[in-house]
């Protein structure tokens, strides 16, 4: 399932003093299958850019394609005339929000029912799916997100750990079989052990399932390990949009937006200026780990 977006800009509070353009014109396609990892500082238009994708949020201007569906039709015209597209946006809008599930930063905070079963069931029950559905797509979302059905199908989702309600939330986004996932932060809050078993665990769904996966970010280190495009945003625009290694190449223009680069880039650079001769598109550890051993190989002949 595709994305297509085009000169999309959302202003809070047009017309007042408190007018904020959120989202400038922004032009972006995210294809079926991609892992995309989106980051910039607060502010940056990341979480408006996501709530537009499946239409919780309406732009101000531009158009928003899901799966060839226009989600955005009509929203350009006077109120008036808004109304002829009207019923057919909210058929398009229910469609689209089956398709793109949205997993919000804390969803644990979202979590509600008296077990990890109930609670994985509310989506599908809603579709109006019959138990033996209904059950059938908890145990495989539960199964997807490496939790054990009988173990925890009747565990009470207060009671977990907090990588473990991160991932029963999840699961309740899952059973509603998305074709594309995108998360808020998903490891915000999380410790060491919690962050690396989200990630995994994302990594693993996206290969397995080749869902569509866009994930929001701060964690240049996370996103460096997993994400196939990083699309990086300021003020409402995006500055830069490629794979991981050539946007880590760019040091001085991540720098003068605020952010840095994975903390092995500038070990690397730092190797190169004592004359190491790194390659200058490594991100990862084990990369570095690979580079240094060679080069010290070498030097040893």
């Amino acid at each position: 399932m595709s994305i297509i977006i085009k000169a999309l800009t959302h202003i809070y509070d047009k017309g007042t003093p408190n007018e904020t353009v959120a989202l400038d014109h922004i032009d972006l396609e995210i294809a079926s299958g991609e892992f995309v990892g989106l980051i910039g500082h607060t502010g940056s238009g990341k979480s408006t850019l996501i709530q537009q994708m499946n239409g919780l949020l309406k732009p101000t201007a531009g158009d928003i394609i899901v799966n060839n569906l226009e989600i955005t039709k009509g929203l350009e015209l006077p109120k008036k005339q808004r109304k002829k597209y009207a019923a057919e946006r909210k058929k398009q809008l229910i469609e689209v929000r089956k398709k793109v599930g949205l997993v919000f930063q804390y969803p644990e905070y979202q979590l509600f029912e008296e077990t990890v079963e109930k609670d994985i069931a509310f989506g599908p029950q809603n579709l109006g799916l019959v138990e033996s559905h209904v059950k059938q797509r908890v145990m495989d979302a539960m199964a997807l997100v490496g939790m054990d059905y009988e173990t925890y199908k009747d565990k009470s989702p207060f009671e977990l750990s907090g990588g473990q309600k991160r991932r029963v939330a999840i699961a309740g986004v899952l059973a509603m079989k998305p074709d594309v996932l995108i998360l808020d932060e998903p490891t915000a809050g999380l410790d060491p052990q919690g962050r690396d078993e989200i990630l995994g665990q994302l990594k693993t769904l996206h290969d397995q399932e080749q869902l569509t996966v866009i994930i929001v970010s701060h964690s240049m280190e996370d996103m460096a390990k997993i994400a196939n495009r990083l699309i990086v945003m300021n003020q409402g625009k995006v500055v830069l949009d490629g794979t991981p290694k050539d946007v880590f190449k760019e040091i001085e223009t991540l720098e003068a937006i605020g952010l840095a680069v994975p903390q092995i880039s500038y070990l690397i650079r730092a190797l190169n200026e004592k004359g190491f001769a790194l390659p200058d598109d490594i991100i990862t550890v084990q990369g570095a780990i690979d580079a240094i051993q060679n080069v010290l190989e070498k030097r040893a002949k």
